[in-house]
């Protein structure tokens, strides 16, 4: 197993790389100027006012340059740089936002698991019942219907007919937990109901074919009960593919979460991001992208060991 770990580990190094490369290089091609947006915030200046900005910006040397300061800052000092607009340090606006997005990420991944799997295990040991039919047409009305139009949907209808909407000033967990959990439980159920639809299909699926093997055949022979067979020999063979799928619907959360964040006025890593788009604040939207690339790889790295845990073989792979 620490072999596998290491080998696991030793792959991590060249996809953040690349990832920092691309994350570095695409944002620089957003539409737009900062250099120009800036300017124009004083109602024009010339070519030497330009001059002088991109030289005190950094903008004035070569990409490769900025990029080896850049990734340097980052490796070497946790720096990401400073705000273009408001000199803040991007590394403290991260610390600031990142703990909000994790929590509404892992709030929606919980909810999707505890909605998916029982479903899912349900619907396949119960098989053309009519359990089974409510399960699976439940799971093809949520892949149909965006998760964004039923959050727009919660939001404007009940402001219309009864004058609720959600709460906009948000409260961090530390100072009221029960505050905090009640504004982002909606979202975080939409999320949720959203991803768990996919996950329920699989899970149908792996398990009716692992139910379907010969040594499960042999286990109902024995007499053995439903509950066993299930927990002992079907779930844990069933979940290898779910695995995959938790996995990917786990990064998707990530990409989720920025548009319930401007829905709900989160302030997440979503918003933070949108609202840097708007300016062409590039050391912060670097930042996110990069910050995201890596919580991308490393949920990647944990769904390969969670293939090690669940199937020895994969280990020798």
């Amino acid at each position: 197993m620490q072999a596998f770990v290491i080998r696991r580990i030793a792959a991590l190094v060249p996809t953040l790389f690349f990832a920092s490369v691309i994350v570095f290089m695409v944002v620089r091609l957003i539409p737009g100027d900062v250099i120009d947006l800036m300017l124009s915030q004083d109602g024009g200046a010339d070519k030497l006012d330009r001059g002088a900005l991109e030289r005190a910006l950094g903008f004035d040397r070569p990409m490769v340059e900025q990029y080896l300061r850049w990734i340097g800052g980052v490796l070497f000092e946790g720096d990401f740089g400073l705000s273009l607009w408001r000199q803040t340090p991007v590394a403290d606006m991260l610390a600031a936002r990142l703990p909000v997005t994790l929590e509404l990420s892992l709030l929606a991944l919980a909810i999707a698991l505890a909605i998916a799997l029982p479903i899912g295990i349900l619907s396949a040991i119960r098989q053309d019942t009519a359990a089974d039919y409510i399960a699976r047409s439940f799971s093809i009305f949520m892949l149909a219907v965006p998760g964004f139009w039923i959050a727009t949907i919660i939001v404007v209808f009940p402001a219309i007919w009864w004058g609720w909407s959600p709460e906009v000033n948000f409260t961090p967990f530390r100072e009221d937990p029960l505050a905090n959990l009640k504004q982002l439980i909606i979202p975080a159920l939409i999320m949720g109901t959203s991803l768990s639809a996919v996950t329920i299909r699989m899970m149908r699926t792996t398990m009716l074919e692992v139910l379907r093997q010969e040594y499960v055949r042999t286990a109902w022979a024995k007499g053995l009960s439903e509950r066993v067979v299930v927990v002992r020999h079907v779930l844990k063979n069933a979940l290898i593919p779910v695995v995959t799928v938790i996995g990917l619907q786990a990064t998707l959360l990530i990409g989720g979460s920025v548009i319930m964040e401007q829905i709900f006025v989160i302030p997440g890593m979503g918003l933070l991001l949108i609202e840097a788009v708007f300016d062409r604040d590039y050391p912060i939207v670097t930042g996110v992208f990069l910050v995201t690339g890596v919580a991308i790889v490393l949920i990647n790295f944990l769904v390969d060991l969670s293939y090690g845990l669940l199937d020895p073989k994969v280990r020798l792979e």
